[in-house]
């Protein structure tokens, strides 16, 4: 009798589980990255970006002086961009800076071209009080507050293009060409 009891339990459970996979967003998504609750979206510091309008996009937190996490999320996310094919035009990746006193448009510049992501991400560098809105919208910690080029939040945030935030990946964890590709692709449907 227990063990029909815990059936029916687990099957009501997982009834309940699939009802709010298949309503989420009207429609379901096989997505790669971790899921944020429902009704997550881009920060109101970056959502009337012009460059931003109706596209996926990419977001991330990069310190060009960084030497662990940043160059894989850099090439990983260029890779991605160009897996993308006939959506490309359709996506945007934009980093930003998590250290604008040490990211000059010089070093901005090579650390693209160092990591074969010239040309794929448009990097957002500008003035500590101008990026310190973004951080706190975002909710990411700023290498310029560690002191440390290597101890920074480095997500990658998906966003559809309506703005909502749908997936996120990190880099050494779920972040690969193969899995930003397809989330990108995933939210443009």
């Amino acid at each position: 009798m227990r063990i029909v009891l815990l059936l029916a339990a687990l099957a009501g459970a997982l009834a309940v589980v699939l009802g709010f996979i298949l309503t989420r967003d009207d429609k379901a998504v096989d997505l790669r990255g971790s899921q944020p609750p429902d009704g997550l979206v881009l920060p109101d510091a970056v959502a009337n970006t012009p460059a931003f309008d109706g596209k996926a996009l990419a977001i991330t937190f990069l310190d060009t002086q960084c030497t662990e996490a940043c160059p894989i999320a850099a090439s990983q996310i260029a890779e991605a961009m160009r897996l993308l094919g006939d959506d490309r035009g359709r996506v945007l990746a934009v980093a930003y800076s998590v250290d604008p006193v040490h990211d000059t448009p010089a070093s901005i510049t090579s650390f693209l071209r160092r990591n074969r992501a010239a040309g794929e991400i448009r990097y957002v560098d500008g003035s500590v009080a101008s990026l310190r809105k973004v951080w706190s919208a975002f909710q990411i910690l700023p290498s310029t507050d560690t002191g440390n080029s290597n101890m920074h939040s480095v997500p990658v945030r998906v966003y559809d293009s309506e703005g909502r935030w749908r997936s996120t990946l990190h880099p050494g964890v779920d972040l690969t060409p193969a899995n930003l590709a397809h989330d990108l692709e995933a939210v443009l449907e």
